[in-house]
């Protein structure tokens, strides 16, 4: 801790900031200086939170704090209730808090401001989706969207140039070769021109190639545009492909609904309707501004130290006690109609509960169906951008579907040939090899006997003589002899191939019966894996079944369960009353005088009596003031008037000596004199 406030003291003594703190005196800041301190870091960060936090309300500043530290990716440590706890910390100014983010801060300064900047440009504004339905609004937000990726190519185009590292010096050399570039195509345009002035009516063929130039941009721009309006056509196709599937949809709905189950449909969305905004909705209203009023409220107080948390766990803490004891006598005086009666509130509470359950259920059923919804469109449009074409309908589906199954079903007849004539071509492959390899062991027999006899090369030199009359038998014949000769190797291997089908005609009827076989086979296989699906199925629904009445039994069981409890709690607490009354019942006939006065009638009895005494005491003493209250007020009156009286005499006497120090008055023949 002490590391991290010095860290954070070297920090601000420098620039930007040019404080000068010390380790004292930054630990002697006020909470409002460390917030204030907070907000100048953060305006550092980034100019727009450069304020003055007494000029703004504190649950602005702690909101803009907030907003800013979770784009900055700030993760305060904790959990949950750490971080209700952090953000009361940061309303406050509570240095637990504030130290470790000044801290945090400080340490990566630049790289904060980076992302500060993007986050301008990159933090994206949420559009609800019932908005995005607006053409207007989804082609804006879509240009939102463009311009915010271009922005970011832009941004990490300008970070490779930054990094890429091109010194001031190749910036230079790059100029200075462009600008000889320069010159050199200047002159050269120089020589074109002499060159031109030449040429008969060149002036003419300027201004042709001019035009020329002149209308390829043209040409360009028309292209472009052309361009641009082919996509907003699209655009407005898809646009009219969407409303005629939602048209399309509309009247298949319209169609298939009959007004009786409109009108069924139409009274549970109002009933549902009225329930959310006549009882959830007020309900859930009440209870937020409940806890924003004492969210509020806590916010407004001042800091508080660990005596006060005390005091108020201690208060705390009290009122659970007399609520505890309030309940007991509450269930102490019980009668039996009102165990009836809290029995019927238990069942009605339990059922209000369980309705405002399925409501809620309800309600995330319909915005997973409205997502869902949007989602469907959303593929939708995807699928017309993709392919262009308009969703089907059911029967245009079930004909495609049909269609599919004739043409699944030609398609396993062609497999089946085919995979009978690649069978066929096997077994000729396989042929073929055969007779190859035969025709090399009768060449090495060839070979050995002609060695044997002392003519070796006799056959290959006969196969030379053979190829060069055969070569010139082709030349003096032309295509007669090959025609003959190709004839008779054709019908040579017809009548292998004959003998071999002969051969493998057995076989192959005998494959093509296990392949049928197979086929039964499989499609019987089919069959009992939909019946199995079925079962599966149904088994399923059953299964769901008897959980959902499982689920209710228990729910059952858990509610018995709790009258149980009540009802022996209650029986209990009529144990005890009847105890005490039997006790009580017991000292009352005691013959001993000490156990009769512990009997709580003795007791009573006893007090009835002293406050009888005192009441008699009160009702004398107050018929005495009542009957000396008439000449006690008539003394006190004169006593003021008297006092009175004595208050204009001495006024009179003061008055007296203030003259006499001024001078003195003669009265002579009717006539007052001032003599001084």
């Amino acid at each position: 801790m002490g590391d991290q406030i010095q860290f954070i003291v070297e920090k601000l003594n420098q620039e930007p900031f040019r404080k000068s703190y010390n380790l004292i005196s930054f630990d002697s800041l006020e909470s409002l200086q460390l917030l204030q301190l907070l907000s100048d870091v953060l305006g550092e960060i980034d100019p727009k939170h450069a304020v003055d936090i007494r000029e703004e309300l504190p649950e602005q500043t702690a909101k803009r704090m907030l907003n800013l530290l979770g784009i900055l990716k700030y993760k305060p440590p904790g959990t949950v209730s750490d971080l209700s706890a952090f953000r009361q910390g940061l309303v406050t100014g509570s240095k637990l808090v504030i130290h470790p983010v000044l801290h945090w801060l400080l340490q990566r300064t630049n790289e904060l401001k980076k992302r500060a900047y993007l986050a301008r440009f990159l933090v994206k504004l949420e559009v609800p989706a019932e908005f995005l339905q607006d053409d207007t609004v989804a082609e804006f937000n879509k240009q939102y969207e463009e311009l915010m990726e271009a922005f970011k190519n832009l941004h990490k185009e300008h970070e490779q140039l930054k990094i890429s590292g091109l010194s001031t010096a190749e910036i230079r050399r790059d100029i200075s070769a462009m600008e000889e570039e320069k010159d050199q195509l200047a002159k050269r345009v120089e020589r074109l021109k002499k060159r031109v002035e030449t040429v008969q009516n060149h002036q003419r063929m300027l201004e042709i190639a001019r035009q020329l130039r002149l209308e390829k941009e043209r040409e360009e721009s028309l292209a472009q545009q052309k361009q641009e309006q082919k996509s907003q056509l699209f655009h407005a196709e898809q646009r009219l492909q969407r409303a005629q599937v939602q048209l399309k949809e509309m009247q298949h709905v319209v169609a298939d609904s009959k007004p009786e189950s409109l009108m069924k449909k139409l009274e549970e969305e109002i009933n549902f309707n009225s329930y959310l905004v006549t009882e959830k909705m007020p309900r859930e209203m009440e209870n937020k501004k409940t806890s924003v009023y004492f969210l509020k409220k806590v916010a407004a107080e001042p800091a508080m130290t660990q005596a006060d948390l005390t005091a108020l766990e201690s208060e705390i803490n009290e009122v659970n006690a007399q609520m505890n004891q309030l309940i007991e006598k509450r269930m102490m005086k019980y009668e039996p109609t009102d165990s009836k009666f809290s029995m019927y509130r238990q069942q009605a509470s339990i059922i209000s509960r369980k309705k405002e359950a399925k409501a809620e259920e309800l309600q995330a059923a319909k915005e997973e169906m409205s997502s869902l919804e949007r989602q469907m469109e959303q593929k939708s449009s995807q699928a017309h951008e993709l392919e262009g074409s308009e969703l089907l309908t059911e029967e245009e589906f079930k004909q495609y579907v049909h269609k599919l199954r004739s043409k699944n079903t030609f398609y396993k007849k062609k497999r089946l040939e085919i995979a009978e004539i690649t069978a066929e071509y096997g077994i000729l492959q396989r042929t073929e090899e055969l007779l190859r390899q035969r025709h090399e062991a009768i060449q090495q027999q060839l070979q050995t006997i002609e060695e044997k006899k002392g003519i070796s090369g006799y056959s290959y030199t006969q196969e030379e003589l053979e190829r060069v009359s055969a070569v010139k038998s082709e030349m003096d014949e032309v295509k007669g002899q090959t025609l003959d000769n190709m004839s008779e190797m054709v019908k040579k291997l017809n009548a292998m191939v004959s003998e071999k089908k002969a051969s493998l005609a057995p076989v192959i009827k005998e494959l093509r019966q296990l392949r049928q076989n197979c086929q039964e086979l499989t499609q019987e296989c089919d069959e009992k894996k939909i019946q199995y699906d079925s079962c599966a199925a149904g088994l399923e629904t059953n299964r769901s079944a008897l959980e959902q009445e499982v689920k209710g039994l228990l729910e059952e069981c858990a509610q018995e369960e709790s009258n149980y409890h009540y009802i022996n709690c209650m029986k209990r607490t009529l144990e005890i009353q009847l105890q005490r009354a039997k006790e009580e019942m017991k000292a009352y006939v005691s013959p001993d005088p000490q156990e009769r006065r512990k009997a709580v009638r003795e007791q009573y009895t006893r007090i009835i009596l002293e406050q009888e005494n005192l009441g008699k005491k009160l009702r004398e003493k107050q018929k005495v003031v009542r009957e000396s209250h008439g000449p006690n007020m008539k003394q006190m009156k004169m006593w003021q008037d008297f006092e009175q009286l004595m208050e204009c005499k001495r006024e009179c006497f003061l008055k007296q000596q203030n003259q006499a120090a001024i001078g003195q008055v003669i009265q002579e023949g009717g006539k007052d004199r001032l003599v001084l």
